[in-house]
């Protein structure tokens, strides 16, 4: 019987915790672990109460404590460790994985705690050790990155013979009825948006000023919202994995208020990372900010409105000219109705579950450190259909300029 160990309890791995409950010939056992049990347990009594076959626990433990972790893994007998936990701890899980001899997922690259910079240079740093050990450790399976580097590969895969050209573009077009909210984990939120913006064009990164570049976007379901550019972390990658591209890039939505909000917090410091003494106590602003803003996970029954993620190529087929896009849209209510989250949550919770899936199920195979799209792209695709996020291609798609 195959053991899944979940860390995190926030609300991507509620949503993964579901849909592993509702795919219990996979995960027949789960074990959901983070720093505050009572939040795991929480999650448990949802999946109880959904009646759901899969066997599930719980358990405390500090992600940052590596003999802890080992030991835990151990103990539980877990073949594979879902991380859900925050980015800065993706390096200790990853050593607790070596230790324990498991597979590892995640959704985002590692982030160190007091630099606000992500990249892969200290998670692909670990490909030898893992190789050595024969095991597999999966990085950003999520949305994206995630879902669009996949739709990256498949493009590649069945559409083209060449990709030169990708434009990201995540939409969210939900409203929560808040000034000011983040839809995940605020605190890496704001460091995402707030840091300097970046697109890999012929082969070397292009940088910009944080919202320096804005786009306006006509998304299906959605309608017409402002886009801005912003560094993501799937660049990097399918700037190797993708062969013949010329410029990668990355948009998101924002709207005004979110922005007007943002503005302010930075200019009074506080989405600074630096800690302050404040009444004899060392805080950090932004951490402060997080713990006051309304829990990302409470938003879904609030949230009403669908996001449009997805990725337009430009390449040639056949010696000719070609334009695509793959995209999935999901609605914020249906979500919460299924799995009592918004869909941002659900957007990257669904594909956790499905790369733990590839791992588990031995469809992908092969020890050592691999980005989502280094892997056969269809059964992950055909995954997303049966599991709630449906795609689709768009063969004549509005270019972005």
């Amino acid at each position: 019987m195959k053991k899944t160990l979940i860390i995190g309890a926030g609300g991507v791995a509620g949503v993964a915790a579901h849909k592993c409950a509702q795919n219990h010939e996979v995960f027949p056992d789960i074990m959901i672990a983070s720093r505050t049990k009572a939040k795991c347990d929480a999650i448990a009594a949802q999946l109880a109460q959904r009646g759901y076959k899969s066997k599930i626990s719980t358990a405390q433990i500090d992600a940052m404590d590596v003999p802890a972790l080992t030991k835990l893994i151990k103990d539980y007998g877990a073949d594979l460790v879902l991380n859900l936990a925050l980015p800065y701890q993706d390096l200790a899980i990853m050593d607790a994985c070596l230790a324990a001899g498991v597979g590892y997922v995640d959704t985002a690259n590692y982030e160190p705690e007091d630099d606000a910079k992500f990249e892969y240079k200290w998670q692909w740093a670990y490909r030898d050790r893992y190789k050595d050990a024969g095991i597999t450790a999966l990085l950003g399976s999520g949305f994206d990155p995630g879902v669009t580097s996949v739709f990256s590969a498949y493009a590649l895969k069945h559409y083209f013979d060449e990709i030169h050209y990708i434009d990201i573009l995540d939409c969210n077009g939900g409203d929560h009825g808040y000034p000011f909210a983040t839809n995940f984990n605020p605190e890496i939120n704001i460091r995402e948006v707030a840091a300097k913006g970046s697109y890999w064009e012929d082969g070397k990164w292009v940088h910009t000023e944080p919202m320096e570049i804005k786009r306006e976007y006509d998304f299906a379901q959605v309608g017409k919202k402002d886009m801005y550019l912003l560094h993501h972390e799937e660049i990097e990658s399918l700037a190797l994995n993708i062969p013949g591209i010329k410029r990668i890039r990355f948009f998101m939505t924002f709207g005004q208020s979110y922005l007007t909000h943002l503005k302010c917090l930075e200019n009074v410091g506080m989405t600074s990372i630096e800690p302050i003494e404040y009444q004899g106590q060392q805080i950090v602003p932004i951490q402060f900010l997080a713990a006051v803003l309304p829990d990302p996970s409470s938003l879904g029954p609030r949230t009403k409105g669908k996001t449009n993620i997805g990725c337009i190529f430009q390449g040639v087929k056949d010696g000719k000219t070609r334009n695509l896009y793959i995209y999935n849209v999901c609605d914020h209510q249906e979500c919460y109705k299924e799995v009592g989250s918004q869909a941002i949550s659900y957007t990257t919770g669904v594909p956790a579950m499905i790369g733990a899936m590839m791992l588990l199920t031995g469809t992908w195979r092969g020890p050592g450190v691999f980005n989502i799209e280094e892997f056969d792209p269809d059964p992950f695709m055909e995954a997303l259909n049966k599991w709630g996020l449906p795609w689709i291609v768009d063969e004549n798609p509005t270019l972005v300029d």
